[in-house]
Order: structure tokens, then sequence, then C-alpha cells
């Protein structure tokens, strides 16, 4: 009995969720969202908050909304396949493979996997005859039958701060705070995988976590001490939509953050706020251009940020995590500046390689490629949809933040065992 009343009390919630937060379960049917970056972390850190209460028992089962579908290709439907030097990819790929063996896993990947550690990865010959002959290309269609969609671009930021505060450096960095409980539905019932609510308990009842603005006003625990403290509140804005960057000490040492975890709240763009409001035109709403108009005005940046309710906690990462190599990604490997993506995990299996056909940041070079699926993130929602990885440094930072381009997808899935190359 008590089971049966938990399902019931479970389903009512994600009625609730679904039908108050559609654009945070069903983004593939709200618009993309105008700012170019998008944070790296862990499937589903953007899932809504727990309600304050629960609907009454008639209430109506929301709609089904159409979702992505996957379209068989050929070789040849892939812009550039033949020139790409596919090499480039290969130590991206065997991390891919590192990262889906170590979890349960269709046994196709495993099989291919194994396979691939019997190339001679700086071949290309041998590489080009694995990926043809190992798999099979899959046009990836969004639920609105279009096949292109929005390629935006991310990036590992550096910014200066400190353990302590001090006269530079005010604004905290926090981890994930005490009080904040996470229900993952997906533990107790298959059918909700996925579905992770947070929210804390408030004179016995479990409400929604705290919002941005809320958490900025004091809102955490008083027991609560920062990891860190940073001199830019729109710097470290900025990193949190990356998700994860280094931090230089006041002795030069660097320090890596990465994701822990997020309010709950659903992320929402300041750029197309400033672009509502008539602050920024469309083509300035980049993040040099938002970090231009915060220098302008920093008696409205609060105010500005707070618009976005979304939240993200940090972790400092050990010491041993190899500075030389990429930030860890959703699938836990370090990205591959230039052959990493983030994806919606919900309809290309993260590990998965891609082939990504879009342009360069600002223009209409082609940039069609081999990159491998290895990240999620909060504003990448929908089927025809990737946030391109460019690295660590200013000098990354400059592509991603520019970057807004259309772009097709194509994942690459094993072959059955029976499949004719």
């Amino acid at each position: 009995m008590q089971k049966t009343q938990f399902r019931i009390i479970a389903y009512f919630a994600l009625a609730v969720l679904l039908l108050s937060a559609c654009s945070a379960w069903f983004p593939e049917a709200a618009p993309a969202p105008e700012t170019p970056w998008a944070l790296a972390c862990p499937v589903c850190p953007d899932c809504p908050t727990v309600p304050a209460t629960l609907p009454a028992a008639e209430t109506a089962p929301p709609q089904e909304i159409a979702a992505p579908r996957l379209s068989s290709a050929r070789w040849d439907d892939l812009p550039g396949w033949k020139t790409d030097t596919l090499t480039a990819a290969w130590s991206a790929f065997l991390a891919s493979c590192q990262g889906m063996t170590e979890k349960p896993r269709d046994a196709s990947w495993h099989r291919v996997c194994a396979q691939a550690r019997t190339v001679e990865g700086q071949d290309e010959k041998a590489v080009r005859h694995f990926f043809e002959t190992a798999f099979l290309p899959h046009a990836v269609i969004n639920a609105d039958d279009r096949a292109e969609g929005l390629v935006t671009g991310y990036y590992e930021p550096l910014i200066r701060g400190s353990r302590q505060p001090d006269a530079r450096n005010r604004v905290p960095v926090w981890g994930v705070p005490s009080d904040m409980l996470t229900i993952d539905l997906g533990n107790l019932y298959p059918e909700l995988a996925h579905l992770r609510l947070r929210g804390r308990l408030e004179n016995g009842k479990i409400v929604p976590y705290w919002s941005r603005a809320e958490i900025e006003a004091g809102t955490l625990p008083k027991t609560q001490r920062p990891l860190f403290w940073v001199a830019d509140a729109v710097e470290l804005f900025f990193l949190q939509t990356q998700g994860s960057g280094r931090i230089e000490l006041p002795d030069g040492r660097h320090v890596r953050i990465g994701y822990a975890d997020q309010n709950g709240h659903p992320y929402r763009s300041i750029g197309r706020v400033l672009i509502a409001r008539g602050e920024l035109k469309p083509n300035q709403a980049s993040m040099q251009g938002i970090q231009a108009w915060a220098r302008r005005h920093p008696d409205k940046l609060r105010a500005l940020l707070d618009t976005n309710p979304s939240y993200v906690f940090f972790r400092e990462l050990p010491d041993d995590v190899n500075a030389t190599r990429g930030p860890l990604g959703a699938l836990g490997v370090p990205l591959t500046a230039g052959r990493s993506i983030a994806v919606d995990a919900r309809y290309i299996p993260l590990g998965a390689p891609v082939w990504l056909a879009t342009t360069r940041p600002n223009s209409k070079t082609p940039l069609n490629r081999l990159v491998l699926a290895q990240d999620t993130g909060s504003a990448i929602k929908g089927g025809a949809r990737a946030d391109f990885f460019w690295g660590f440094g200013a000098a990354a930072g400059q592509q991603a933040g520019r970057m807004k381009q259309a772009g097709r997808l194509w994942v690459l899935l094993p072959r059955q065992e029976n499949a004719k190359p």
C-alpha cells in the first residue's frame, strides 16, 4: 500500500511539473536560447524543483509531445566526410569507449570499442575503415521535421580568485548546500528515470530550493562556507554557464573546479532579456557583448543576473586531475578541444561519435568534422542541438562566445552484427 501511494504521489508531482514547466522537460517545444554558450554538466542538471503542493486526483495527464528521431543515412550524405582527418578524433573516441564501457551499456558498444583497441590510431586509412565498417550514420531530425538545428560553443574559463575574501575578491563561489534535497525518482521507478527533483524542507514540507536571487540575498545555511572568492560577478556567472573552469590563486597556482549540482530552477537566457529590453541587439548578445554591457552598467548587473533563477554549485577537483587535459564532461572523461560536443542525451547517446556539419563563428567557413558526444548542458535541449567545446583560455572563449551557427548532426551507431558493411 505504501509503495502504491508513493507511486501515485510521484506521478501527480510529475504531472504538475510537466504542466508548469513544459519548456524545461520538453524544450524542443520552446524557442532555442539566445545565448551562444551552455552548461557543461551531468545528465538532467536543469530538472524542475519539487512543487510546494500536489494536484488533485482528477488532474489531467499532460499531452505527449513529439520527440526528435533518427533517419538512416549514407556516408556520402555527410558533408566533408571524405576530407576530415579522422585520426585527430581517435583519442577522443577511445576516451568515449572508456566512459561507455565502465557503465552498463548495449553489448554493441562493448563490441565496437573492443574492436577499436586493435586499430592503429595513427593510420588514417585504418581509422576510416574502422568507422565505416563498425558504424552506420543516422541523421538527427527535429520534432518539427527539420534537420537543421543550433550549434553554439563553450570553453573552460580562467578567473582570478582566492580561498579567503579580501579587498578584491568579494564574490563567493559556492559548493552544494547542506540543506538541498535531491530526489531521484528513477531509483525507485525506471519509468521515471532522468527525473531528478531538488528542494528543501520548510515546516515539514518539501518546497522548491532557493532561486539565484534568493541565494544571492543570503538564504544559504549560515554554516555554509564558500569554496573560493572571486572579484567579478559576471565572470563567475559565465563560469557557471560553462560548468567548469580554473581559478588562479594569488600565488599563481591554478585550481580546477567542476559542476557539482544545480538548484533545480530552469535556465533563462540573460542575453534574451537584454534583447527584449532593447539594451542589446541580437547580434550583440554574445558573451563578450554581455560582459561589455556589464562593465557599462555595474549598477544593473545584479538585477540582470537574477533574471536567470538557475544557480550552479561547484566542487574543487583533486590535484591529480591532469591540467593539460580538458575538463571532465558528463560522460566522466576529459573533453577534447575541437572534438567534443555537448548534446541532449535523451536523443543522442553519451559517448557516441557524431558527424557535425556547421560553420565557424560568425562566418560561412565550413566546420565539418567527427566529434564525440561527451557532455550535456542545461541549454542544450532537442535533437539537432550541439555545443562545441573550444578548449581552455581566452582565445577559446573568444570563439565560443561568438558561436551561434546553424548546423546538422549525424549520430554514428554500431552496426548490428548481421548487417553488411
